[in-house]
């Protein structure tokens, strides 16, 4: 008998189980997975882009805007800054606040392990569920490869479907299906475009370029008014289509069917650019302009799959030269869709949080039964926001279990 078991050994459960075993509760930690952490260890390109200075409910998507405000509110940024430096783990700041260790992502999990073996937390890895169910409020009984334990609060932090390979399973779903708790519509988030074949074959010799652009969709994340948003990051051209962060961030809000435009020449005025130098240099090839601010394959490509000419400057009619900047300032790929969960980040959507309380993640129809991190509803962009949420999530259910 137990008085907490978490099942998932991952950011938003450790956190959980330290601040459950801090206030005397008897933890124990379940995960299917040979070691814990496996995803924090991965991230980030193995340094781990664990929080973000500008962190707000804003740079999360969920039905419910306000849910996510509370355990954020609770447990900052900065909470989880001073955590890294009493560990004296070593830390830099990228671009947009992002927060990366400068040696390795392993040193969070042994952050986290270490916090919770001080807090008396027991972790049992390669443990799979086999069965769990409600005797009464606040107890449940589950059926392990590990054998059979009883708790009276159990806690759900299993993640989503993204990165399959790393062990995700729709678990959580499957246990607030159990509980006849809704779940909204899942999807693939933070992932890379594939593009439609005859522009897939014409773009895959870009494989490997990177440049900013600006990326821009209608936005309709969960049903409501649609609204233009906007990234400026990098954009990485892939023998599959298109990746790189502003891609991922685009990727949220996109819908199959929706259109985006990038813009490749972020705060600047081509046609402007165009007729400047039409005026002064009438005789340069339009070609050799372009290439001037933009990799040299890159304007050929789309030069050529768009059957423009490159001629010298005095050749074009001034609606030709607008044409030619929308070209490469509105240019709309013809997206065939993502690369799925293979390769996602995060998974968009989940539990319904109208049935959870924001306060203490516990399930509001099941007393005892609590859901933290990925599983819910809740997606933050990328750059250390989804982290963010893990901590703090977590970090509020541990105050009550």
């Amino acid at each position: 008998m137990w008085d907490v078991v978490i099942i998932g050994a991952g950011a938003s459960g450790l956190m959980c189980a330290i601040e459950a075993g801090k206030r005397g509760r008897k933890v124990l930690v379940l995960d299917h997975a040979k070691r814990a952490g496996q995803k924090i260890i991965m991230s980030g390109g193995g340094r781990c882009n664990f929080t973000n200075l500008y962190v707000e409910p804003s740079n999360f998507l969920c039905d419910n805007p306000h849910f996510v405000k509370s355990a954020l509110s609770r447990y900052t940024q900065w909470d989880f800054i001073a955590l890294v430096d009493k560990h004296q783990i070593s830390w830099h700041e990228r671009e947009h606040g992002q927060l990366f260790c400068d040696d390795s992502a392993k040193q969070i999990v042994a952050l986290l392990l270490d916090e919770a073996k001080d807090a008396g937390v027991k972790v049992q890895l390669q443990c799979e569920i086999v069965t769990q169910s409600k005797i009464a409020d606040n107890h449940f009984t589950l059926q392990t490869t590990s054998g059979e334990y009883q708790c009276s609060s159990l806690v759900v932090a299993t993640g989503g479907l993204s990165l399959p390979k790393m062990g995700a399973t729709p678990l959580a779903y499957k246990i607030a299906d159990h509980y006849q708790i809704p779940v909204k519509a899942t999807r693939a988030g933070l992932v890379p475009f594939t593009l439609q074949q005859e522009q897939k074959e014409k773009f895959a010799e870009l494989s490997g370029i990177s440049l900013p652009a600006r990326a821009t969709c209608r936005g309709n994340y969960g049903g409501k008014k649609s609204k233009e948003i906007s990234f400026t990051e990098a954009l990485l051209f892939t023998h599959r289509g298109l990746s790189g962060p502003v891609i991922l961030q685009i990727s949220n809000y996109w819908h199959p069917g929706e259109k985006i435009t990038l813009d490749l020449l972020p705060n600047q005025d081509l046609f402007a650019e165009l007729l400047h130098s039409q005026q002064n240099r009438p005789d340069q090839a339009l070609k050799t302009l372009l290439a001037q601010r933009l990799p040299k394959r890159v304007v050929e490509c789309l030069l050529a799959f768009s059957e423009i000419e490159s001629l010298p400057l005095k050749q074009y009619n001034e609606k030709q030269l607008q044409e030619i900047a929308l070209l490469f300032q509105q240019w709309s790929p013809q997206i065939n869709g993502t690369e799925g969960y293979r390769t996602a980040e995060v998974t968009l959507g989940g539990i319904d949080t109208d049935f959870i309380s924001s306060k203490t993640l516990e399930c509001k129809n099941v007393k005892g039964l609590y859901f933290i991190g990925e599983a819910l509803d809740v997606t933050g962009w990328l750059g250390g926001f989804n982290f963010q949420w893990a901590w703090a999530s977590g970090w509020a259910a541990g105050q009550v279990v």
